[in-house]
C-alpha cells in the first residue's frame, strides 16, 4: 500500500491515474471541438481582433510608405532627368553610348556652357546665360514645362525646340526686354523665342546654372560659332531604363572611368548629383519605416495580452485534465492542433487586415490633403506579403508562448497554484518570438542597424516599464495598507486585487507605457521632419534663377 508521501509524489509527477492518450484522429477532432467551443465562447475573438487590427494598422502605414517611397524615387530621378549620367569636359566617348544601346537603354545628351546673349532691339542689351543644347529624347525622366508667355502657367511638353527656335527662362526675357516670338542673337546666329521655361528637370547648383537658361537644339550649337579652343563646356550623356539595365551600364562605366583612369570624365547618379534630395528621401523613408515599426511593436503587445488572457482562462481546465489522467503528450497534441487551426484563422485575419490596411492608407492620404499634392504610384504587393508575414510572426512569437505553459502545468496546481518550471518555457518562447520579430524588422527596414536599434529599444522598454510597473504596484499596495494612509475599504480591496494579479497588471501597465512612448516618439519625429521641410522650403524661396 502506498504512503501519503508516495501519493503526493505521484500527483506532482502527473501519474495519479494511468495516462490517457488519444489517437491522431481523436486528437484532431477534439482540437476542432475545443476551437469551436472557444470561438463560440468568445475566447478567440480578442486574439483575432488584435491580429486583424495589428495587420491593418501596420499596412495602413506600410501601403502609404510604399507609395511615397516609389513616388520619391520616381521624382528624385527626374532631378537628373535620367537614371545615370556620364559627364565630361569633352565630347563623351562613343563607347558609352554604344554600350547603353546594346543594353537596351534610352539615351540623350546635353551640352552646357555659359555665353552672352544679345537682344535684337533698337538698343541691344546683353545678358550672361547658361546655354543648354539638347538632343531628341531629352529629358529621359520627367517632363519640361513650357508657357506661351512669361505670366502663363506652364504645361508639360514633349520634344525639343524646333530648328531655329529657343526656349528661355522668364528672367532672360525680362533682362533683354524681349517678348515671346521675338529674336535673340546667340553667337553669330539669330533665333526666335518660342516659349518660356517654367520647369527644368536637371538644373544643378553649379555656378553656370545660376544664370538664366537658354535651351536650343544640340545640332545647332556649331552654327553659333561659340565653341572653340578652351571653351568651358560640359557634355552629359543621359541613360535610362530598368534598374538591372542601369546597374549593368553603371558597372561598365565605373570600370572604364575609374579602372581605365579616363581624364575629365565623371559619373553621376542621384546620390552624387543631388545629395540634398537624397537626404530628404532618407529622412522621409526613415520616418515612415519608424512609424511602421512602432505600429508593429504595439501590435506585438496587443497579441501578447490577448494570448495571455486566453491562457489564463484555460489554465484550470488543463489542470483538471491532467488530474483526470491526460498525459502531457496528449495535451500538447490537443493545443498544437488547436493552435494550427488558430493559425489558419490568423491567416484569414491577416488577409482581412490587408484589406482594411489598404482602405486605411487611402484615408491617411485623404487626411494629408495638400501635403501630398502629387499623384503617387500604385502600391506594390510587397507590403501585403510583409503584413501577412508579420501577422504570422506575431501569432507565432507572441501568441504561442503564453499557451506553452498550458501543456506543462503540473496537477498540483489545483491545490498549491504552482506552475513549476513552465514559466521558464514561456520566457524561452518569448525570446524566440522577439528574435523572429527582430529579424523581420531588419528585413522590413533593409538596415541591420535600424532594425537592431528598434528591437533593442523594444526589449529595453519592456524590461524598464515592467520593473517600474511592479515597483509601483508594490509601493501602492504597501501605502494603502498603512493605517495613516487614509485610504478607504474600496481602495484597499482594489489594490489587493491588483497585487494578487501583479503579473497581468504589470503587463497592462507596460503595454500602456510602450504605447504612449511610441505615440510621443512619432509626434516628436513628425514635428522635426515638418520643421526641416519648412526650413528647406524657405531656403528654396530665396533662390531665384
Amino acid at each position: 500500500m502506498s504512503t501519503a508521501a508516495d501519493k503526493n509524489q505521484a500527483v506532482k509527477a502527473g501519474d495519479a491515474h494511468p495516462a490517457i492518450t488519444l489517437g491522431y484522429l481523436q486528437t484532431v477532432r477534439q482540437a476542432w471541438c475545443m476551437t469551436a467551443r472557444d470561438w463560440r465562447a468568445g475566447e478567440l475573438t480578442m486574439l483575432l481582433l488584435a491580429l486583424v487590427l495589428a495587420v491593418a494598422a501596420l499596412l495602413s502605414v506600410g501601403f502609404l510608405a510604399d507609395r511615397m517611397k516609389q513616388g520619391l524615387a520616381r521624382d528624385a530621378r527626374q532631378m537628373i532627368a535620367a537614371d545615370f549620367v556620364v559627364r565630361a569636359d569633352h565630347p563623351v566617348d562613343a563607347m558609352f553610348a554604344d554600350r547603353a544601346k546594346s543594353l537596351g537603354l534610352e539615351t540623350a545628351g546635353t551640352t552646357i556652357f555659359p555665353s552672352m546673349i544679345s537682344s535684337m532691339a533698337a538698343q541691344p542689351s546683353s545678358r550672361l546665360a547658361a546655354i543648354k543644347g539638347v538632343t531628341p529624347g531629352y529629358p529621359l525622366r520627367g517632363a519640361l514645362r513650357l508657357a506661351p508667355t512669361a505670366d502663363a502657367p506652364g504645361v508639360p511638353v514633349n520634344g525639343i525646340p524646333a530648328p531655329g527656335t529657343v526656349w528661355v527662362d522668364a528672367a532672360l526675357l525680362d533682362a533683354l526686354k524681349t517678348p515671346v516670338g521675338g529674336s535673340m542673337k546667340v553667337g553669330t546666329k539669330t533665333f526666335r523665342v518660342a516659349g518660356v521655361i517654367t520647369r527644368e528637370m536637371d538644373r544643378g547648383f553649379s555656378f553656370v546654372n545660376f544664370s538664366p537658361c537658354l535651351m536650343m537644339r544640340a545640332d545647332e550649337i556649331a552654327t553659333t560659332g561659340l565653341l572653340g579652343y578652351s571653351s568651358r563646356v560640359t557634355y552629359r550623356l543621359l541613360v535610362a531604363g530598368t534598374d538591372a539595365q542601369v546597374e549593368q551600364f553603371a558597372q561598365f562605366a565605373r570600370d572604364k572611368t575609374y579602372g581605365g583612369k579616363l581624364r575629365g570624365v565623371a559619373l553621376e547618379s542621384l546620390q552624387d548629383s543631388q545629395p540634398q534630395v537624397c537626404q530628404t528621401i532618407d529622412r522621409a523613408s526613415h520616418f515612415l519605416v519608424l512609424v511602421s515599426l512602432l505600429t508593429a511593436l504595439l501590435a506585438a503587445v496587443a497579441i501578447a495580452m490577448a494570448a495571455h488572457r486566453f491562457a489564463r482562462r484555460h489554465l484550470d481546465g488543463c489542470v483538471q485534465m491532467r488530474c483526470l489522467g491526460v498525459s502531457q503528450r496528449t495535451l500538447r497534441a490537443l493545443f498544437l492542433n488547436e493552435f494550427l487551426v488558430i493559425g489558419v484563422i490568423g491567416v484569414i485575419g491577416s488577409v482581412a487586415g490587408v484589406v482594411l490596411g489598404f482602405g486605411g492608407h487611402l484615408i491617411l492620404l485623404n487626411w494629408l490633403g495638400s501635403l501630398v499634392d502629387v499623384e503617387l504610384p500604385q502600391a506594390s504587393l510587397w507590403p501585403a506579403l510583409q503584413g501577412i508575414a508579420m501577422g504570422l510572426v506575431l501569432l507565432l512569437g507572441f501568441a504561442l508562448p503564453p499557451l506553452l505553459p498550458l501543456t506543462r502545468v503540473p496537477p498540483v496546481h489545483v491545490i498549491r497554484r504552482e506552475i513549476g518550471d513552465t514559466q521558464r518555457v514561456a520566457y524561452a518562447a518569448y525570446g524566440v518570438g522577439v528574435a523572429l520579430f527582430a529579424a523581420l524588422l531588419v528585413i522590413a527596414t533593409g538596415e541591420l542597424k535600424l532594425g537592431g536599434i528598434v528591437a533593442g529599444g523594444f526589449a529595453a522598454g519592456l524590461l524598464l516599464f515592467g520593473v517600474i510597473a511592479r515597483a509601483a504596484l508594490w509601493a501602492a499596495a504597501r501605502f494603502v495598507r498603512r493605517e495613516r494612509s487614509g485610504a478607504g475599504v474600496g481602495w484597499r480591496y482594489a489594490m489587493a486585487s491588483l497585487e494578487s494579479r501583479s503579473g497581468s497588471s504589470a503587463l497592462q501597465i507596460t503595454a500602456l507605457g510602450i504605447g504612449l512612448m511610441c505615440l510621443l516618439l512619432i509626434g516628436m519625429t513628425r514635428n522635426d521632419l515638418i520643421k526641416g521641410c519648412a526650413t528647406r522650403r524657405r531656403r528654396k524661396r530665396r533662390i531665384s534663377f
